[in-house]
């Protein structure tokens, strides 16, 4: 190779090595992994969260602009259990954001995120109350979601594997849609899907054109169409209805409605439930029902109760992850709704509080 030719291959080396550097410094001076790392710790931190990652967030131009972090754990302030742990989440950026335009992160995805509701009930718990009178801020949302391989726990008790989610973006007038898929303890598959068109007018949040579909395995297939309101705190109602098929028990007409709290009422889901053999009229409260929920896996509590609420079912048979109830009959509260005129299945057993 003659001298000259080497001087050539040489000079554009260089200048392919310096031209990387520069793209290498561009990417880093454009995006600011440190803008964004501050703007997202300042952000949870103002819920009362603390957000660290367990290296600096990497940028990348290609092939869309993006940060990579690595190592994610949010903890609520002062607790030792985290409420979520990921080895890995990506920022996506609009080409707007890189050119100096206000940092907006268009779609999160996270790799691997271990959920804790143990956690997460804990920070919900300690939460302040709103102020009354205070409207409570719906935000519009711009971000989509997008997880895979997760798992949500509950301490060392694994709930669901192999989660995987994908959810758009929250924005007025625009359809908003959500799928999610999962594997329970018992390793049965589940799947949802959600779609709702939101509509934000001021401190209130519409959902029409609501159309869910919740599938677990082959056995169980509930399908609901409806509308919601929310406007704070426990100011939400719902009217929900459609079909609940499953494979061993046929199908059934189902109805959920949910009013609003008051001075006298607290949040209540109305809930009805009609077809062979198996029939409901419940009024639940929706809020101590969960924290009812919330103690039957806690040992040092106190013995199972009835759940609240008021109403009457009739169990003929049901079936659902290794958990069999036969010939129930449940009539619960002061105000308790006229049972079905449908005959029941001869009780095995029957409960009367």
């Amino acid at each position: 190779m003659s001298r000259g030719l080497r001087l050539i291959l040489l000079v554009l080396g260089s200048l392919v090595l310096a031209a990387g550097l520069a793209v290498v410094m561009a990417v880093y001076l454009l995006l600011q992994p440190d803008r964004f790392t501050a703007m997202l710790q300042s952000q949870v931190r103002n819920a009362g969260l603390e957000l660290s990652l367990a290296s600096p967030a990497s940028p990348t131009l290609f092939p869309r602009p993006a940060l990579e972090l690595s190592g994610i754990t949010l903890n609520a302030r002062g607790a030792n259990a985290p409420i979520l742990l990921a080895s890995r989440g990506r920022l996506a950026l609009p080409w707007q954001t890189v050119f100096g335009g206000a940092p907006v992160i268009t779609r999160l995805e996270i790799d691997s995120p271990r959920v804790d509701l143990g956690a997460l009930q804990d920070w919900l718990t300690a939460l302040p109350a709103q102020p009354a009178g205070v409207p409570p801020n719906i935000p519009r949302i711009d971000t989509g979601i997008s997880i895979s391989r997760g798992s949500v726990v509950r301490g060392d008790e694994l709930l669901l594997g192999n989660v995987a989610l994908e959810a758009g973006s929250l924005i007025s007038g625009q359809p908003f849609p959500v799928s999610m898929s999962a594997s329970t303890a018992a390793n049965t598959p589940l799947q949802l899907r959600l779609s709702a068109t939101p509509r934000i007018q001021g401190n209130a949040l519409q959902l029409d054109n609501i159309a869910l579909h919740l599938s677990q395995g082959s056995m169980l297939t509930l399908v609901l169409n409806g509308s919601a309101h929310w406007h704070g705190a426990a100011d939400a109602a719902a009217s929900l209805a459609g079909k609940l098929d499953h494979a061993d028990a046929g199908q059934y007409d189902i109805s959920l409605k949910l009013t609003p709290a008051d001075q006298d009422n607290p949040l209540l889901l109305a809930l009805k439930l009609d077809g062979p053999d198996n029939h409901a009229d419940m009024r639940l409260p929706p809020l101590e029902l969960a924290h009812w929920w919330s103690k039957l896996s806690d040992e040092q509590g106190p013995q199972l109760t009835m759940p609240p609420g008021s109403g009457h079912a009739e169990i003929s048979r049901l079936e659902t992850d290794g958990i069999r109830i036969e010939g129930l009959t449940l009539q619960t509260g002061d105000d308790v709704p006229a049972a079905s005129t449908t005959a029941p299945a001869r009780p095995a057993a029957s409960r009367k509080p």
